[in-house]
């Protein structure tokens, strides 16, 4: 894992977010002694974000279901 000192790291920023990609995290550290990790964060996708199906219909049978649906039966 790579180590930057806190100029190196001001200098740098757009290489070291490359290597932080590529090697999964980077560290900086300060004249203090102080260690700070930077990684990247795992995109977020939506549960509902889905594949789709085809299921070849035309905009009319899509409605003609959609109104089947919604029908009430009859007691």
């Amino acid at each position: 894992m790579n180590v930057y000192t806190y100029s190196e790291a001001r200098q740098k920023l757009a290489t070291l977010l490359d290597k932080a990609l590529q090697e999964g995290a980077v560290l900086i550290k300060r004249k203090d002694g102080q260690v700070f990790v930077v990684k990247p964060q795992s995109p977020q996708n939506s549960p509902l974000d889905v594949e789709g199906i085809e299921l070849n219909l035309n905009a009319d049978e899509i409605i003609a279901f959609v109104h089947e649906g919604r029908r009430t039966p009859n007691p």
